[in-house]
């Protein structure tokens, strides 16, 4: 396997980052994660956007969008699979020890691994951690992803995939990879993100191709909803037939069903919408 490492290609087996790289010794990083179908990633664009906003965020330097297009298609063509997780990954850098930024450059990381499609139906749990929706890093993908680790245990303690969050006001916010998306009375929704989720790719396409509606949502809408969904770079958008010991017996509902054969015949139509 090869991996995009200071400005070229390198072996995995040999590829080596500093044990004092701002990413490692305090979380000072940022990523995104793409999905590759033969070689090809979907929605590039958007994800650099992404990254760049999330840079900015942080007050990382501006990355170098050519220099991760590059990186991007050489890991590609170097490591030849079906279906790709394609992750790019760019930090402080050489620091010192401590919270303080180093003057040594950034550090930049594409690597790829094979994966699977996902099941078309999966559970989730709710766990009683909060999202900050006013936090320093709101909205932002960082490397920063210890609550995560957390929560996503628990969800597969339980035998579930994903666990969700409400933010600091009780309100329904995301899962610790993806977006949630409910439907009522025939209706789609999904929390803004001014609830403090972050800006998914999938779900800003989702959104735009099937018309759902952006709303202030109390996490108890998991209880009463008709149909609840997922969506995130490699679930794509992904029914769920069981949320904490609701079974939603017959899912994918027609709604969510709907929005699924939408996903995949738009997603077919154009890789970087």
């Amino acid at each position: 396997m090869k991996i995009w490492l200071d400005g070229g290609l390198q072996d995995t087996e040999t590829a080596r980052v500093s044990v004092f790289d701002h990413g490692l010794t305090v979380g000072d990083g940022i990523f995104e994660t793409l999905k590759a179908v033969d070689g090809r990633p979907f929605a590039l664009t958007r994800h650099l956007d992404r990254l760049a906003r999330s840079a900015r965020g942080l007050g990382l330097p501006e990355p170098d969008l050519d220099e991760v297009r590059r990186a991007c298609a050489a890991v590609l063509e170097a490591n030849p699979m079906p279906l790709g997780r394609l992750r790019i990954t760019y930090t402080g850098g050489l620091s010192p020890l401590g919270s303080d930024r180093g003057d040594q450059g950034t550090t930049l990381v594409v690597a790829l691994g094979e994966t699977k499609r996902r099941p078309d139906t999966t559970s989730v749990i709710t766990v009683p951690w909060t999202r900050n929706e006013r936090g320093a890093l709101t909205g932002l993908k960082t490397t920063s992803y210890a609550e995560n680790v957390v929560a996503l245990a628990r969800a597969h303690e339980l035998g579930a995939s994903e666990a969700l969050f409400a933010n600091t006001v009780g309100q329904l916010c995301e899962g610790t990879g993806s977006n949630v998306f409910v439907v009522l009375d025939g209706e789609i929704h999904t929390p803004p993100v001014a609830s403090g989720c972050l800006a998914g790719i999938t779900r800003a396409l989702a959104v735009e191709w099937t018309g759902a509606k952006e709303s202030d949502l109390p996490l108890s809408v998991l209880a009463e909803a008709d149909e609840v969904f997922l969506t995130s770079t490699l679930r794509d958008v992904q029914a769920v037939h069981r949320v904490d010991d609701r079974d939603l017996a017959d899912a994918p509902g027609p709604v969510t069903a709907k929005a699924m054969l939408v996903w995949d015949e738009r997603a077919a139509d154009d890789l970087d919408p």
